[in-house]
């Protein structure tokens, strides 16, 4: 059986809800990476514990919504006697820029983390561009 000894922890917890941040308000967001890797955006976000089937992607005029629920894992009447995880649904909404391929967009989810590998849009890379006349071709980066 566990046992509780921190006597602040209550406390903490009670603030969190008071702010919105904990299972009474919202839970808590999910913590993510992004970066850019050669042609790819890559966006990670931690989920441990959710189930991939409550997962859904949503992209509306380059808004990406992110919707996922964990459950609590305790049975219908079941005494709490700790509950630090965050349970209920969470979401989370990215802002993608023109430049980004939302037709595109791949998803995994594996080890409790959902990644989305976005593509550069064709139109946003850079390409050269051949200039012809007077005395030789010159090339340059448009």
């Amino acid at each position: 059986m566990l046992m509780r000894t921190d006597p602040f922890r209550d406390l903490d917890r009670l603030a969190q809800q008071f702010f919105g941040e904990g299972p009474a308000g919202r839970p808590a967001a999910m913590p993510m990476d992004a970066y850019r890797s050669g042609d790819d955006f890559l966006v990670h976000f931690d989920l441990p514990g959710v189930d991939p089937e409550t997962i859904e992607l949503d992209v509306e005029r380059n808004v990406l919504t992110v919707r996922a629920e964990r459950r609590s894992p305790a049975p219908e009447g079941a005494e709490t006697i700790v509950a630090e995880r965050p349970s209920g649904t969470f979401t989370r909404q990215l802002f993608l820029g023109d430049t980004l391929d939302t037709e595109r967009i791949d998803a995994s989810y594996d080890a409790g983390v959902l990644t989305l590998r976005i593509p550069v849009a064709e139109q946003a890379k850079p390409r050269r561009i051949q200039i012809s006349g007077g005395g030789g071709r010159k090339q340059l980066r448009g």
